[in-house]
């Protein structure tokens, strides 16, 4: 029951930045701050977004979360993990 011993915490952490880097992306490309979508997805404040978008203070965003972010973006889901070269 070792199937995942070799997934290290560097390869989760390179997985969390490459969706946060096309959750900017994505959100830049259409022009909207990470006020407007916080808020879109229900927030009070910016501040959780700011800090998954940035992965500062170990927070990231969860599928619920990027759910949202595509259906407020128009953006498929699947964009969020596609590695840009």
């Amino acid at each position: 029951m070792n199937e995942f011993s070799d997934v290290s915490q560097t390869y989760i952490n390179e997985q969390y930045e490459l969706v946060s880097n096309n959750v900017k992306r994505l959100r830049l490309s259409k022009n909207q701050t990470q006020e407007y979508v916080a808020l879109s997805m229900g927030f009070t404040t910016a501040t959780f977004y700011t800090n998954a978008e940035s992965c500062k203070r170990e927070k990231h965003f969860n599928l619920e979360h990027l759910i949202k972010i595509s259906k407020i973006l128009n953006v498929d889901l699947k964009e969020f993990f596609q590695e840009i070269n």
